[in-house]
């Protein structure tokens, strides 16, 4: 098709996309083409504008390492990556789901810690979290055998990959349900923390006076055959973001309860007061086990 008029674009694009052999592939990418041009046009986009556009999709792209993951950090603060979650867990985000974002701070080696062990590789001041966690079905049934794998921001806001003064997978940890589907752990209380905010996606929250932080969470990623991969937060509702997520990842179903304790451990005499304990129920829907491709090394 010879192109007259800006109306003859859409048509001749269209037509090369239904040529797609992939069902699924042609089905997004004639969606896509639709989206993209209609938006175009509703926005009247100029050709500065286009060139401006390009280039921060190459500059997201060069900020992209192996410890820093810019799309994906940009995707969360448009509210993309909650939707596409929501979209495809806890029946197409009519009814409550332990799914959340997977975050651009997952690491595919974890550690293997058994049950009860400490996730701290190294000198991290802060207040003692314990925390007793357990998976099940749907219907409430215990999932023994799970693989578990957690992370968590140091107290001070920052994971150990952004942390020079930290240890190698400090804070993270891998570790397997038992027959009845419990794991748990200890680590440090976490803290609330800014996105990096030094490219493109700082400039955007900027420009709209939105502030960078995240609330306080616990991530966790389970894995089991028969099942679908469990990417999971737990928030902590008093941090003071709780409300205002800046990657709007909170959802009622991720709410946990942190609670402080200012006596020492009953049972663990190197527990200090003030101590927290998270109990929390992660469930697993049935599907397909995959793993995700890790944002970072």
């Amino acid at each position: 098709m010879l192109i007259e008029r800006q109306q003859d674009v859409t048509p001749a694009v269209l037509e090369i996309m239904e040529r797609t052999r992939d069902p699924r592939l042609r089905e997004i990418l004639v969606s896509l083409i639709k989206h993209l041009h209609g938006f175009v046009r509703d926005v009247r986009l100029t050709e500065a504008e286009f060139r401006e556009a390009t280039a921060i999709l190459n500059e997201m792209g060069k900020l992209t390492t192996d410890t820093h993951n810019e799309p994906v950090l940009m995707a969360g603060s448009l509210g993309v990556s909650s939707l596409v979650c929501l979209l495809n867990n806890g029946d197409h985000g009519n009814t409550e789901t332990s799914q959340s974002l997977l975050g651009p701070f997952w690491r595919l080696n974890s550690p293997r810690t058994p049950n009860g062990g400490s996730i701290i590789r190294s000198d991290t001041p802060g207040d003692p979290l314990l925390v007793n966690a357990r998976v099940q079905e749907q219907d409430g049934n215990p999932i023994a055998g799970a693989e578990v794998d957690i992370w968590h921001a140091s107290p001070i806001g920052l994971y150990e990959n952004q942390d020079p003064e930290q240890a190698e997978y400090n804070l993270r940890g891998k570790f397997t349900t038992d027959a009845e589907g419990r794991f748990w752990f200890r680590s440090v209380k976490m803290v609330g923390y800014p996105i990096p905010t030094d490219g493109v996606v700082g400039r955007l929250l900027k420009t709209q006076d939105r502030h960078p932080y995240r609330p306080a969470h616990l991530h966790a990623l389970i894995l089991k055959p028969g099942f679908k991969v469990l990417i999971s937060q737990v928030y902590d509702p008093h941090d003071p973001h709780i409300d205002t997520d800046v990657q709007f990842g909170v959802t009622k179903a991720l709410i946990g309860d942190f609670i402080r304790h200012d006596e020492p451990h009953p049972t663990e005499p190197d527990v200090q007061a003030p101590w927290y304990a998270l109990d929390y129920v992660y469930t697993m829907e049935p599907g397909e086990a995959v793993l995700p491709r890790p944002p970072i090394k």
